[in-house]
């Protein structure tokens, strides 16, 4: 006897009842990596292929309805501010929804969740997202697409490709031939976790300069493979978790990682903050935030940086120091009257940019930081 067709339907809003189309990979790539959807009702929905982090998708989609507004999002109420839905049984890899959980053996357990805001809550994160745009329009010295590295160019599929090994790649990095560390790395992606390798150096300068390295290659990286690089991110992240591991270059990878490449992975910053209260990662940290806001300080102004503020006021330099230079370039004028206090403070300290060393004084940051402060209140002529 023949086997009865299973019953399968494409995706539909349960909303308006529309279709909706396959969920795609957000421009901007997050912690939480969800593909997610609109529909042309205004709900926002999220996939989730598994089934088993329905909750993680059900906060992205709500964020996402909320224009990314992470303070928007978590003061709304179910019911109230918006609504919710989902649809089960839904097969990523052929984009249907089916009757049971079952087909051919394998596996469909995916989840749509959708999210539509009330109407007037859909106003307000609008414009709250239009006053942002002006907001961060004002703090940006120049266009962000203009710092957006060139394509790099398709690699022959029939050539001999290279095969990394920790000899070669730590050869390239001490010549800091960054060409031959991104053509091995299109070519095997080990690449990059021999360069983590060479990140655990009890140097100080080596660590920054390895640092601002691997931040350079997966600039170029990303321009075909995202994803490889976001997967790295991750790992990273991964490492920091470890208590039972030493931090050296994790930190300092990560900022230069993500300033190089914020338009991707400017998502990744606001969980920097989670290291801030430890000794050792401190200033790394501050670092990181300081670097990402020389191109993109809206990405830092979009999380939670307010934490940050008892920095300036630190015993230690080096911690003054890279809070003052943070704060210039986000132009954070809560805590202007803190940093003039500090041009008097001729404490040195070393600040690594581009991998290498600059030495300087709390007193000229702080001065180069009120510039900064002066600048951003100008008016600007259109």
């Amino acid at each position: 006897m023949a086997k009865e067709a299973q019953i399968k339907l494409r995706p539909w809003c349960p909303f308006c009842g529309q279709d909706v189309g396959r969920p795609k990979e957000p421009a901007q790539r997050k912690m939480d990596e969800f593909t997610v959807g609109e529909c042309q009702c205004g709900a926002t929905y999220t996939c989730d292929p598994t089934g088993f982090n329905v909750g993680a998708a059900m906060v992205e989609a709500i964020v996402h309805a909320c224009d990314d507004n992470w303070d928007l999002a978590w003061e709304l109420l179910p019911d109230e501010d918006y609504l919710t839905g989902r649809i089960d049984n839904y097969d990523e890899q052929n984009h249907q929804v089916y009757e049971t959980k079952n087909v051919d053996g394998r596996k469909v357990a995916g989840v749509l969740y959708f999210v539509r805001l009330n109407r007037e809550l859909a106003a307000l994160a609008n414009r709250l997202h239009t006053d942002k745009n002006a907001k961060d329009s004002a703090l940006l010295k120049e266009d962000p697409a203009s710092d957006l590295p060139a394509m790099e160019p398709a690699r022959d599929p029939k050539r001999k490709k290279k095969r990394a090994d920790k000899g070669a790649v730590t050869r390239m990095m001490a010549e800091q031939d960054i060409d031959g560390l991104v053509d091995m790395a299109f070519d095997d992606l080990k690449t990059l976790r021999f360069i983590q390798r060479l990140l655990y150096d009890p140097d100080e300068g080596t660590r920054w300069q390895c640092a601002h390295i691997l931040g350079q290659v997966c600039r170029r990286l990303s321009t075909r493979k995202p994803g490889a690089v976001s997967d790295l991110l991750h790992r990273l992240y991964e490492a920091c978790s470890d208590s039972a591991a030493t931090h050296w270059g994790l930190l300092e990878s990560i900022g230069s990682i993500i300033a190089a490449r914020a338009d991707i992975y400017g998502g990744f910053t606001r969980h920097l903050l989670m290291h801030r209260g430890a000794p050792s990662s401190r200033v790394q940290v501050l670092w990181a935030f300081g670097t990402i806001a020389e191109k993109r300080p809206d990405i830092v102004r979009a999380t939670p940086f307010y934490s940050l503020f008892p920095f300036v006021s630190h015993p230690e330099a080096i911690t003054r120091g890279h809070a003052v230079r943070l704060f210039g370039r986000i132009a954070a004028t809560e805590v202007e009257s803190e940093i003039e206090k500090l041009t008097g403070d001729h404490a040195g300290l070393t600040i690594y940019e581009q991998g290498q060393p600059v030495h300087t004084t709390v007193a000229e940051l702080a001065r180069e930081a009120l510039a900064r402060l002066h600048t951003a209140k100008e008016p600007k002529n259109d």
